[in-house]
């Protein structure tokens, strides 16, 4: 994670990483009750990284 917000922009890290991260955060408090703190993390971090995906490829289109 270090590494990651090394490596990214100021402008990178608030236009993509900060919305997607927002986004999962939502997504993660308002539908993930498994009662398994271990699957609600790793569904948040595998939203995040969906979230993300999408937000960079719509990003890359303008």
């Amino acid at each position: 994670m270090y590494t990651l917000i090394k490596s990214l922009s100021t402008r990178q890290l608030t236009a993509i990483q900060l919305p997607s991260l927002v986004g999962a955060l939502v997504v993660a408090e308002v539908f993930y009750k498994f009662h398994s703190f271990t699957l609600e993390c790793v569904a948040f971090l595998v939203t995040w990284a969906a979230l993300d995906f999408i937000i960079t490829k719509l990003a890359a289109r303008r």
